[in-house]
């Protein structure tokens, strides 16, 4: 346990301590279509992400301009009238097939393709340079479902896409345009994504740049029990377990948690859309921050890769800050919140924005900016302990810091993703007007309530009520995503509520998914849609979760994604959520598609109506006037770092960029003032106040 109380990966509707000014209005009513007796308008946590307005004004459901459509109920009739008159042709068709290939192996062979199909010259052509051999390009480089595929180290798989996706990777032209992860899906540097008309299908690939122990657990089993004593809890403490194999065992993880087939399997399970957190580590660590530092930023770049090979864009989550900003397990460090909070909170701040600085930097250059779209300045902040002033403060100081390191304006770097505090979307209206590219990131669960007597079916409508805020939020504020959520309606799972907090016997029937029956599955599956259809653009949280030493098995089978696939519990094609939400709002009014023109870079992007002041003028736990000039701080005067890109040994003469976007982006680095002493920057929550401030030597 956390001196923050039980550990969840959201907050608990007990331990969120919501403050009643910053909660919106606008509960359901019991009358509302899809409450539950009524017990809806007394959640407060459901009440964040419904409107302000009563339901009854604008319920709204979701938006979707996809050409490709969903799978509707009357397809799915005809597509069963019409299967046997396919068969029947597909026999002759298999015949005519094998005397066509027979022809073309006579008339190919040895010859060198003249275009790369989808590339240079016809962006959007779906063929990605697709030849003879089972779909594979002859040179090796492209293909559709069906084609093999060659990993770095030598092995093949067989890429199976449905949805009309294809691949692109030329060794000898690591950047060109890439692959398309569906049909409906833009292509990878050559089709623009356009907000309001394309819809983010995503997940997260959580567990992976940033541990935790409830998707990794046999990572953290082995260490447990270790000769130090150590307490293993979290990242920080299980690096120091780990001591001198660190190394070999985070690069054994990072190298087999998350591979390039699962960037295909995420494809073929119709996503387009990757959210990665990652840690501060990923550039460097200071004092005896124990954490494995900079390679993780080598296998962020192997994804950079392997998304545009696939057609998945990428939105970089800067999950773990220095000194926490929530003192949960994936914040770097259990424990206390000592991010614009404490004694080192503006310290810890402005170490951030220079890592901030650092990320958007690469991320920015050409090479990279169509693959990399979305960088999230801060995950999950604590509002509760940090508030709203300090909260919005540094928003607009990291704001400021990325923009001048991206340019300002459409396809000038990535969007701007800014996490809502777990208050809700509707409180931000108006926050940072005039903002180039700022996205609202919400992660409404289900699983926190608290309610142990939750069924698949009593929990199936609520999820649409998220929909109700979430297009005010569009129409209001900007692009609005939700950065997380999963199918789970309580809190069961192996350690999803830390280490070594251990389930009531109540959860053993939802651990023990390989027993659930049909009807079960299908009651989890309406959730999961619900959920989809709500949120709109939206990232699952998880990908995967890896098997338990202890279990044999993988655990918390509401958050496995992969496994909700092949099981049955979430939709083999997304887009079969479309419609969901309109069965229990079905007076909604939907979201067109138009955001605010500086939402998405359009005219005026980029002129703030009024920024606010970093440092703020308060800072808690209780720092105001005189009492903020003596917070430790940092100087801007240290030499600034750039990450180094990828190397590609078939493409020697290849430009992979210097790490550094913008030259005139020329601010130093913060540093600790030479000849000052700090306190600890991770517990320094309740630390004195320094009695004058350090100038230094």
């Amino acid at each position: 346990m956390s001196a923050l109380g039980p550990y969840s990966h959201v907050p608990s509707k007990d331990n969120l301590e919501m403050k009643e000014g910053y909660r919106p209005t606008g509960a359901a009513q019991p009358n509302t279509p899809g409450a539950q007796g009524g017990s809806w308008q007394e959640d407060e946590f459901l009440d964040m992400y419904r409107s302000r307005e009563d339901l009854s004004q604008d319920p709204s459901s979701q938006f979707l301009n996809q050409q490709a459509g969903a799978n509707s109920a009357s397809a799915a009739q005809k597509a069963k009238k019409s299967k046997l008159i396919k068969i029947g042709l597909g026999v002759l068709l298999l015949i005519l097939i094998g005397v066509g290939i027979a022809l073309a192996l006579v008339f190919t062979v040895g010859k060198k393709k003249g275009s790369s199909g989808g590339k240079s010259g016809s962006a959007s052509d779906g063929d990605a340079g697709t030849g003879s051999n089972g779909g594979v390009g002859e040179s090796g480089i492209s293909g559709k479902t069906g084609s093999l595929v060659t990993l770095a180290n030598g092995t093949t798989f067989t890429y199976n896409n449905d949805f009309g996706g294809d691949w692109y990777a030329d060794p000898k032209k690591p950047f060109d345009n890439g692959g398309k992860a569906q049909s409906w899906s833009p292509r990878i540097g050559a089709e623009e994504w356009k907000w309001g008309e394309h819809m983010v299908h995503g997940v997260n690939l959580g567990g992976w740049l940033v541990t935790e122990p409830f998707i990794v657990p046999a990572l953290y089993e082995k260490y447990i029990t270790n000769s130090a004593g150590i307490k293993v809890e979290d990242e920080w403490t299980l690096s120091q377990a780990m001591g001198d194999k660190l190394a070999e065992e985070m690069e054994n993880h990072y190298k087999t948690f998350i591979t390039e087939k699962d960037f295909a399997d995420i494809a073929a399970a119709g996503l387009n859309w990757v959210r990665i957190p990652i840690g501060f580590w990923a550039i460097e660590t200071i004092n005896d921050e124990p954490q494995l530092a900079g390679v993780s930023w080598t296998y962020f770049l192997k994804a950079i890769q392997w998304g545009r090979k696939y057609g998945i864009r990428i939105y970089l989550d800067l999950h773990a800050l220095p000194g926490s900003q929530n003192g949960w397990n994936h914040s770097g460090k259990s424990g206390s919140v000592n991010f614009m909070n404490g004694v080192m909170g503006i310290a810890n701040a402005q170490r951030t924005l220079t890592y901030l600085r650092i990320f958007t930097e690469f991320v920015s250059q050409p090479q990279y900016k169509d693959v990399v779209q979305m960088v999230g300045i801060v995950n999950e902040i604590l509002w509760s302990t940090i508030g709203k002033e300090a909260i919005q403060s540094f928003y607009t100081a990291a704001y400021e810091a990325i923009r001048k390191a991206s340019g300002t304006g459409a396809g000038n770097g990535p969007y701007i993703a800014i996490h809502e505090g777990f208050q809700g979307p509707a409180i931000w209206e108006g926050f940072l007007a005039g903002s180039d590219r700022v996205v609202l990131d919400q992660h409404p669960y289900l699983a926190f309530q608290g309610d142990s007597s939750a069924t698949p079916q009593s929990s199936a409508p609520k999820p649409c009520e998220w929909a109700i805020a979430t297009n005010q939020s569009q129409k209001a504020f900007g692009v609005t995503v939700g950065g997380e959520f999963s199918t789970a309606i309580n809190a069961c799972g192996l350690w999803l509520n830390g280490v070594p907090a251990e389930d009531p016997p109540t959860c053993d029937v939802w651990n023990n998914w390989s027993a659930w029956d049909q009807t079960t599955i299908d009651g989890l599956k309406q959730v999961t849609l619900a959920s989809m259809d709500a949120l709109q653009n939206y990232f699952f949280w998880t990908w995967k979760i890896g098997d338990s030493t202890k279990l044999g098995t993988s655990s918390c089978p509401m958050w496995h994604y992969k496994l909700g696939v092949e099981k049955g519990w979430i939709p083999k094609d997304p887009r079969e959520a479309v419609g969901t939400c309109a069965k229990v709002l079905p007076d909604a009014q939907p979201f067109d598609g138009n955001f605010p023109a500086t939402a998405t870079g359009g005219p005026g992007a980029g002129t703030l109506a009024a920024p606010l002041a970093f440092p703020p003028a308060t800072l808690n736990p209780s720092f105001s006037g005189t009492a903020m000039a003596l917070l430790p701080t940092y100087t801007a005067t240290g030499k600034i770092k750039s990450l180094a890109p990828a190397t590609f040994t078939a493409a020697p003469s290849a430009s992979a960029g210097t790490g550094w976007n913008n030259a005139k982006d020329d601010e130093l680095a913060y540093v600790p003032v030479a000849g000052c002493t700090y306190p600890n920057a991770w517990d320094a929550a309740s630390a004195a106040l320094p009695a004058a401030t350090c100038a230094g030597s």
